[in-house]
């Protein structure tokens, strides 16, 4: 760990991360630097670079480890129904408690897609329990993540009133469309053969 002459204590990934995401948040990631943060954390800027190589390598780590600050649902027996309406929830609270990452991970399709992501496991540990089939999670899972994405993505841009208790109503409505979807077993049906 590199120990700043400044501060005399040393640097932490984790603190180092949550200094960024506070500087994203306030300016956006065009408003990230290396230098703006080593001033955020009062450290030589060159004291970064023994904890992260450069300020893509930042962001990838902060959308990497962005699910680890959600509230996702726990394995823990309760209805696959009510985990599918939390993590909705805790998606898109997340989302708009730190938009301008959320816009930046969406605009890297390569950040979104790696399945890796505690978020697609948790999804697809839900979608398991609501009987979607294996063969069928990946395409069932990024229909659903469009879809949610999709509703976010048009009240970040302006598109659906911002009204809290609007948008409150507006997810709930979209999680129970998807609910009864997948109770109805639309996520598994295949379209019928033509012939």
């Amino acid at each position: 760990m590199a120990v700043s002459a400044r501060r005399g204590t040393p640097l932490s990934i984790d603190e180092i991360c949550a200094a960024a995401l506070r500087l994203v948040d306030e300016g956006g990631v065009e408003g990230l630097s290396m230098r703006k943060l080593a001033a955020e954390l009062d450290v030589n800027p060159m004291s970064l670079y023994h904890h992260v190589a450069s300020k893509d390598a930042l962001l990838e780590l902060i959308c990497a480890t962005a699910a680890s600050r959600m509230s996702l649902p726990p394995d823990d027996g309760t209805p696959w129904q009510e985990q599918l309406r939390a993590l909705a929830l805790a998606y898109h609270r997340h989302a708009r408690l730190h938009p301008a990452l959320w816009i930046h991970v969406h605009n890297h399709p390569r950040i979104i897609a790696d399945r890796r992501l505690s978020l697609w496991q948790v999804l697809e540990r839900v979608l398991r329990l609501a009987g979607v089939p294996e063969e069928e999670l990946r395409r069932t899972s990024d229909v659903l993540h469009a879809f949610v994405s999709g509703i976010i993505l048009a009240e970040l841009q302006g598109h659906l009133p911002d009204d809290p208790e609007e948008t409150g109503r507006r997810l709930a409505t979209a999680v129970e469309l998807i609910v009864r979807g997948l109770e109805g077993g639309a996520a598994g049906a295949r379209p019928a053969a033509r012939g």
